[in-house]
Formats: C-alpha cells, sequence, structure tokens
C-alpha cells in the first residue's frame, strides 16, 4: 500500500459540498485533438520510459468517452497493452469499485480522461484505499485547471502529468498545476 492515508482511516475521501462551492463552476471536459493524443503517448514513451502496459480511465461524459477510446486505439497500433478499461459517474456514493478495477491489474502507468469533479473523488479513494501511483499517471487536458488539485487534497496528484489541447504539457507538484513550455 502507499504512504498516503488521513490520521483518522475512517475518515470518508469524499468531497464535501462546501468544498465544491468554494472553487466554483469546473470545466467541461473538451474534445480531444490530435496534438493532446501527440503529447500524452510521447509522455509515455519518452526515451527512459519502459511502460507497457496501462489501464485506462474515463467519466462518462462523451468528451472523457472519445479521449478514451482514441488513447487505446493509439496505444494498441503502438503494440501496448491495455489492461483495463474503467468508467465513473460523476457523482457517486463510493468511488471504491471504480478504483479498486483501475488498479487491479497493477499496469506501468493510468491514463485519464475525466471532468475534475468525478477524477477529484475517484482520486482521493484511489490515494486512500489502493497502491495508485499520480507520478505515473497521465492526463488529458481537462484535470490541468488549477481547481483539481485543490479538490483531490493536499498532494493527492502530486506527481500526475498531461497534455493540454494545443500538445503542450503540465504536471502537478505538490498541489500547484505547472504548464510546461515547448
Amino acid at each position: 500500500m502507499n504512504t498516503f492515508r488521513s490520521a483518522d482511516e475512517s475518515v470518508s475521501p469524499l468531497i464535501e459540498p462546501t468544498e465544491l462551492a468554494a472553487l466554483g463552476d469546473l470545466p467541461v471536459p473538451p474534445s480531444h485533438t490530435d496534438a493532446e493524443l501527440t503529447a500524452l503517448l510521447a509522455l509515455l514513451t519518452g526515451p527512459r520510459s519502459r511502460v507497457q502496459s496501462i489501464a485506462i480511465g474515463h467519466s462518462r461524459d462523451a468528451a472523457s468517452r472519445a479521449a478514451a477510446k482514441a488513447f487505446t486505439a493509439v496505444w494498441r497500433v503502438a503494440g501496448k497493452d491495455v489492461l483495463a478499461i474503467v468508467d465513473w459517474p460523476e457523482q457517486a456514493a463510493s468511488w471504491l469499485r471504480p478504483a479498486q478495477r483501475l488498479t487491479a491489474q497493477a499496469p506501468d502507468a493510468w491514463v485519464i480522461a475525466a471532468a475534475p469533479l468525478g477524477f477529484a473523488q475517484l482520486a482521493r479513494r484511489l490515494r486512500h484505499s489502493t497502491d495508485w501511483d499520480p507520478r505515473r499517471t497521465y492526463a488529458f487536458a481537462a484535470l490541468g485547471d488549477s481547481r483539481v488539485p485543490a479538490l483531490a487534497g493536499a498532494r493527492t496528484l502530486h506527481g500526475l502529468r498531461g497534455a493540454n489541447t494545443d500538445g503542450t504539457t503540465w504536471h502537478i507538484d505538490r498541489d500547484w498545476v505547472t504548464q510546461v513550455l515547448p
């Protein structure tokens, strides 16, 4: 298990309505672009990368579904393995089942196409209940919003990387989203 745990193991990782209200309206995932797919693939297959198998997670909105489907196709064309494709609703009573399904087969990395709220909820459960590592997780543009790490909680997403629709990339360092210049 990872070392992230709340001080009280019985505390629910669910986001409180007051936390959500303080952050305002969250972005809707945009449609993915070829530049975004190319940048994500480059992040996963760089010179020192040993990533062969991934699990793909996505929320149930149309843009996230399409992005997950497109990345699955690109990854398989590259001769790599997709161990699981897991989806989740934007609101749920429990996030344990999708968290367990996403981590069950111990992939080398995770690729996420999701709306911010659902992923923040899932990320809390992943860190609370599984061996998930955000440093081995790559995401589409919607999760590069600075409110996402705030929603997920302190250091929950530290190390998460992703691509913007224009093909530039970003990463989360502690609780800051940093855009990487080309």
